[in-house]
């Protein structure tokens, strides 16, 4: 989330109204952050990430600092803002919602459900797409 942090830098001297902070995000960090997102498989440490990254630009479009002990929760209701991650989350059900409308033959629905023949190493399993994609709350570690 650069581009985040490049506007919080363009602002840094003028305060712009709230509105104007929240349109740039979503013009400029949102498409950029989502692109091609419906494919990706993101670990709990990435997704904590991302959020920390929002919320510091959004925690300062609030006018809060991490001082204030405001939620992450309660300055998304104050801005009226959906979190980038649940965004990312139902980008990714309709991608595979889209998946499973498809022909059986076509190449997504083959790799949804392929399994490498072979033994595997040791250890924890990774998580993939399908271990998580039902939960509402993300991916788990």
């Amino acid at each position: 989330m650069k581009i985040t942090g490049i506007l919080n830098n363009v602002f840094r001297r003028q305060k712009p109204l709230k509105k104007t902070r929240i349109e740039l995000h979503n013009t400029l960090a949102l498409p950029v952050l989502l692109h091609g997102s419906e494919t990706w498989t993101v670990k709990a440490r990435d997704g904590r990430r991302i959020t920390a990254a929002e919320m510091k630009y959004m925690r300062r479009t609030a006018g809060h600092t991490w001082t204030d002990y405001k939620t992450n929760g309660q300055i998304a209701k104050e801005l009226k803002i959906t979190p980038v991650l649940d965004k990312f989350l139902e980008k990714n059900r309709t991608w595979i919602q889209h998946v499973n409308r498809m022909p059986r033959n076509r190449l997504p629905r083959v790799m949804k459900y392929y399994a490498p023949p072979g033994r595997r190493n040791h250890g924890r399993l990774l998580k993939r797409l399908l271990d998580w994609n039902g939960s509402t709350s993300g991916p788990t570690p």
